[in-house]
């Protein structure tokens, strides 16, 4: 190596050294500044409206000696269960089978001399599930009477919902801020201080959650409509705020 190129190196080094020292002092002169005093707070905001759909979930469970008889029973069972819907008016895109399950039934002995006894196959179940989305609400208490009679014996839950809550929430955020905002100001009055701008703001939203429904239909339900009660739904909002606070 010739003693430029040697020179011209140290000198590259002596600069790179110079300049991590200038960025850690930076860095460090930043860590021992004063952080920004703050205040944060919470705030929550409800909106109510009444649902104007309903997703509604159940099953069709049938048992037979074997699997080819509960299938052959079950599919005849659902297909008419479909057939009346699809009749009463429930597109194709609001139909949907949400589980289906062939499961071997077993009966199992009394082993309580301490016997050895296996299991006795004794058959065959098969459940088929589908979900329905229901958009007219007057007509849920008779899909419900109907499909019950057609051959649905196992239910799961109705949910209700809303198809565009947009509104609703809207007025739910506003309602969160404005909670968030009353809070905030209440602290620095007692604190003494003064209100800053906004340094941080983000929510959490949430929706109704769904209604069990009872888990043996068939037994439960009356020969007429069944009754439903629809009430409202509220979405919640929370919200997260922080304000700076002016020395």
């Amino acid at each position: 190596m010739t003693s430029y190129s040697f020179s011209r190196s140290l000198r590259t080094a002596v600069l790179a050294a110079a300049f991590a020292g200038v960025a850690a002092a930076s860095a460090l002169a930043q860590d021992n500044a004063p952080r920004e005093a703050v205040i944060t707070v919470s705030g929550e905001g409800r909106s109510s409206i009444a649902p104007d759909m309903a997703i509604l979930s159940f099953s069709v469970v049938k048992d037979a000696k074997t699997a080819r008889e509960a299938l052959d029973a079950n599919n005849k069972a659902m297909a008419d269960v479909l057939n009346a819907l699809k009749s009463g008016g429930i597109a194709d895109r609001d139909l949907q089978t949400s589980g289906f399950a062939v499961n071997p039934q077993y009966q199992y002995p009394d082993n309580s001399d301490g016997g050895n006894r296996q299991a006795v196959l004794t058959g065959y179940q098969v459940a088929n599930s589908l979900t329905i989305t229901v958009r007219d609400l007057a007509k849920l208490g008779d899909i419900i009477d109907q499909s019950v009679t057609l051959g649905v014996n196992q239910g799961g839950s109705i949910q209700f919902t809303n198809d565009k809550p947009e509104a609703v929430i809207t007025e739910a955020r506003k309602s969160a801020v404005t909670d968030a905002v009353a809070k905030a100001k209440v602290l620095s009055e007692a604190a003494g201080v003064s209100l800053g701008r906004i340094v941080e703001i983000s929510e959490n939203a949430s929706r109704p959650e769904p209604m069990p429904m009872m888990r043996t239909m068939a037994k439960e339900f009356a020969a007429d409509a069944v009754p439903i009660a629809t009430g409202e739904n509220s979405y919640n909002v929370t919200v997260n705020m922080t304000f700076a606070i002016k020395q």
